[in-house]
């Protein structure tokens, strides 16, 4: 049986960059297990091949996460490492920065990922903390420093662990070999709030037309999930996130017009009972099931459900979704219809009727 072991840092995410920090939530991911509290990367990574664990990082806009997956019996042996104070060696950073730089210009040729950048920017205001890219290079190393210091702080991280087989010896390690937090509270996380606007990429050359509305969502990430379930039909694809909710298609670029078209009717029309009665059941489905996807998705699951409830059962999880109403839902989709539309588009764009004409719809 494995065991996963998670710390997240919830203002580690690009959000919380300063306004000369672009970049360095980026390039501390590629931090994660580097050289510090007297140890160095190479012993670190030693440590970690020789009990067979295998390590994951990973960062975006709101947080960052730094765990492993290990045999249970080996946990608790390399847990500690997760709270590694960085000395942040030149050798370490130039790396971080490098790979950073990899990986944001990956991600400049993925439509996708640049699709859901402009709907961010539309939503939250492109100069925004929010609305900025998290695939952003070139951060310097004071930058890196400054952030990583900030933000990755043990004071206000969640701790998750799986496949734990004595709870209590676990909790005593961790009070025995982690750092104590400092005192006060932590980095509030970056302003988000949500404004409604426009934000278009023009590239001809690729003969399609990406398209995405979104709307500000619910707090409440079950209601959040039941509404996005509420939005699932064959031409309009859903999605979720913190803070907002929307559906997203593509197609040829003479047939943009009709593709949002299609986009607005799906987030237009109020959800009928039976569609509610489907999309609970639907997300419901999709909750629990994450709890049996493997150690690394419970660890997520559990580290979710504490930032958003401050606690975790599977019991829990699924009555905060049976308790939901169809009322419920209705109140919160007209609230999401008051909202100020916001439109992302990307690539041959020429026939995307822009975000007025389509906010006209919902007024």
């Amino acid at each position: 049986m494995t065991s996963t072991v998670s710390l997240t840092f919830p203002n580690a995410g690009s959000s919380s960059e300063g306004s000369s920090e672009a970049g360095a939530a980026i390039a501390s991911r590629y931090l994660s297990f580097k050289s510090g509290s007297g140890l160095s990367s190479a012993l670190i990574v030693r440590n970690i091949e020789d009990v067979g664990a295998t390590p994951f990082s990973s960062a975006g806009r709101r947080g960052a996460t730094v765990g492993f997956t290990a045999a249970r019996e080996n946990a608790a042996f390399i847990a500690p490492l997760l709270a590694t104070e960085c000395s942040f060696e030149k050798w370490d950073v130039k790396e971080a920065q490098q790979l950073a730089a990899a990986e944001a210009a990956d991600a400049t040729s993925n439509a996708q990922v640049s699709l859901s950048d402009q709907i961010y920017a539309a939503a939250f205001g492109a100069q925004s903390a929010m609305g900025r890219s998290y695939y952003t290079a070139g951060a310097s190393r004071a930058a890196i420093v400054a952030f990583y210091e900030r933000n990755y702080i043990l004071n206000g991280a969640v701790l998750a662990a799986t496949g734990i087989a004595d709870h209590e010896a676990f909790l005593r390690m961790v009070e025995e070999e982690f750092p104590s937090s400092a005192p006060g509270a932590a980095a509030s996380e970056g302003g988000a709030a949500y404004m409604g606007g426009e934000a278009r990429v023009a590239a001809p050359s690729t003969g399609y037309a990406h398209v995405a509305l979104a709307f500000e969502g619910p707090t409440s990430a079950p209601l959040m999930n039941v509404m996005k379930h509420c939005l699932n039909n064959g031409s309009a694809m859903p999605f979720a996130a913190p803070g907002i909710i929307g559906v997203y298609g593509g197609s040829e670029p003479s047939g943009a017009s009709s593709t949002v078209d299609a986009l607005s009717n799906a987030v237009g029309s109020a959800p009928s009972a039976d569609i509610v009665a489907q999309a609970k059941a639907a997300a419901k489905t999709e909750a629990l099931t994450a709890l049996d996807s493997g150690s690394q998705s419970l660890a997520d699951a559990m580290t979710a459900s504490v930032l958003d409830s401050c606690g975790f059962s599977a019991k829990a999880l699924a009555e905060s979704y049976d308790a939901i109403t169809a009322d419920e839902v209705a109140k919160a989709h007209a609230a999401m219809l008051k909202s100020k539309v916001s439109l992302a588009a990307v690539g041959d764009i020429t026939d995307v009727p822009y975000q007025a004409t389509i906010a006209s719809r919902f007024g």
